[in-house]
């Protein structure tokens, strides 16, 4: 595999362990409110690492990493996700992925091979809104969906999280995610940031008395739904 990103030490991408960050390059979807475009629309193919010197970097810091995060772009797009993520667990590591949850299949192969340990999930909108939010009409809310049942299935940790655009998500969107999600086990509200660096352009954050109604909508359905990063 091929990374276009590597953050060496994170305290926040994988709750309460200590870890690196590895970032695959290319998406499906579009979503205009995307921070990194740059792995998405402009992928800078001069900066790269090669799945050998992430490896050789994860030798090096064998008892000072408790784990690897993987994000993107999408990761489960490339298809030996599941062979790299193999040695990575070989060499002790616990592995938290990040995902949009169109691929399934891949992502019900790490589970039943135990190759990841913490799944993170976003859910654009509610089902009326998704393609636009996504910023592209090719889209299997079936696979989401199934997706989706398998992390509430399984025995891992995991969470839903969705990101909140005042342009794009009302009360009654938040409120229809999560009733979509019911019975999950957390779900994450996480405002808007803008980066400086997006696909689309004249996105803007909910206030925080609007988003902690949000929150209470949601938690009539997933009682754990909290916000993030306020």
């Amino acid at each position: 595999m091929k990374f276009y990103g590597l953050q060496k030490l994170t305290l926040l991408d994988y709750p309460e362990k200590t870890a690196c960050t590895l970032f695959t390059g290319g998406c499906n979807f579009r979503c205009p409110f995307c921070h990194n475009a740059l792995l998405v629309t402009d992928i800078d193919n001069s900066c790269t690492y090669s799945e050998e010197e992430i490896l050789e970097f994860l030798s090096k810091r064998k008892g000072l990493l408790d784990g690897v995060c993987i994000t993107g772009g999408e990761p489960l797009m490339h298809r030996d996700i599941a062979e790299f993520i193999k040695k990575v667990k070989d060499m002790g590591y616990r592995v938290k992925l990040d995902t949009n949850g169109t691929f399934p299949e891949r992502l019900k192969e790490l589970l039943e091979n135990k190759l990841v340990d913490y799944v993170a999930m976003d859910i654009k909108n509610s089902k009326e809104k998704y393609a636009e939010t996504a910023g592209t009409e090719n889209i299997s809310l079936s696979d989401i969906e199934k997706s989706i049942n398998l992390l509430k299935s399984a025995d891992i940790d995991y969470e839903f999280r969705t990101t909140v655009v005042r342009e794009l998500h009302t009360e009654e969107d938040i409120r229809k995610i999560a009733e979509w999600l019911c019975g999950a086990k957390k779900y994450f509200l996480q405002n808007f940031e803008d980066s400086g660096n997006l696909i689309g352009e004249n996105m803007s954050a909910v206030p925080k008395e609007i988003l902690e109604q949000m929150k209470n909508s949601a938690k009539a359905f997933v009682e754990n739904t909290q916000i993030r990063g306020v």
